[in-house]
């Protein structure tokens, strides 16, 4: 699996940007990457078991910490710490954004939800 060589946050836009040795780059927004997150409070302890995530639009990261030679762990605004993102994770979440992303967007509809638009984009 590759790996990142860059890892950068703007935190002006809400975005990390990380690029992988195989040449890929994402620009993956905060708000999709606290929504994904591989934590057991968001995915749950089991299949089926996870946790819509609302009104997350205007999250960002606060703290980027590496976790060993395999991983990072974000902290966000809303005080949730706990994902550990591996890289594969990361690669993954990059490579499958715009699918995770509208099957997200389809749950959030599917249990009568609405996105506002995010502050830092008005």
């Amino acid at each position: 699996m590759p790996k990142p060589t860059e890892i950068n946050l703007h935190q002006a836009s809400h975005i990390l940007e990380i690029a992988f040795d195989d040449g890929e780059r994402f620009k993956m927004t905060t708000e999709y990457l606290r929504v994904n997150s591989p934590s057991a409070e968001v995915q749950g302890h089991g299949p089926g078991q996870g946790v819509l995530q609302i009104g997350k639009q205007d999250v960002n990261i606060t703290k980027i910490d590496q976790v060993g030679n395999y991983a990072i762990q974000l902290f966000f605004d809303d005080n949730h710490d706990t994902g550990i993102y591996s890289w594969d994770t990361l690669y993954n979440l990059g490579k499958n954004m715009d699918e995770n992303w509208k099957n997200y967007l389809e749950e959030l509809k599917a249990a009568g939800h609405e996105r506002p638009e995010p502050e830092h984009t008005k």
